[in-house]
């Protein structure tokens, strides 16, 4: 498991609902991202890299997903600076692997 709950169990102290909201936000949104992050890099598109980028790294971070968020921030940082599109490209497939990982194994604990 790549993922862990501790933050959003401190952040819930108990409510169920407000962690099953988390979890559905995370399954609606960050797939989406991703696509939208992976599109962005085909168009070369630093500026749309550097915004997806910053909006999946909190969203990997609340479930505790550090590598991922590491990830995530090095993508952010190297479109914000207009990096070699070829480097950003090669830091990506690692994000989406974990990124889809979790979102199957959400989906498979949460019954989803």
């Amino acid at each position: 498991m790549i993922y862990n709950l501790d933050k959003i169990n401190e952040m819930a102290e108990g409510d169920e609902d407000f962690i099953a909201s988390v979890i559905s936000v995370f399954l609606e949104e960050v797939p989406e991202d991703l696509e939208g992050l992976e599109k962005a890099i085909g168009n070369r598109d630093h500026e749309n890299v550097y915004k997806l980028a910053h909006k999946i790294k909190p969203n990997v971070d609340i479930l505790g997903m550090e590598q991922t968020r590491a990830r995530a921030l090095e993508i952010e940082t190297l479109g914000k600076n207009e990096a070699s599109m070829e480097e950003i490209a090669n830091k990506f497939p690692m994000l989406k692997k974990d990124v889809l990982q979790v979102v199957a194994e959400l989906k498979k604990d949460f019954d989803l």
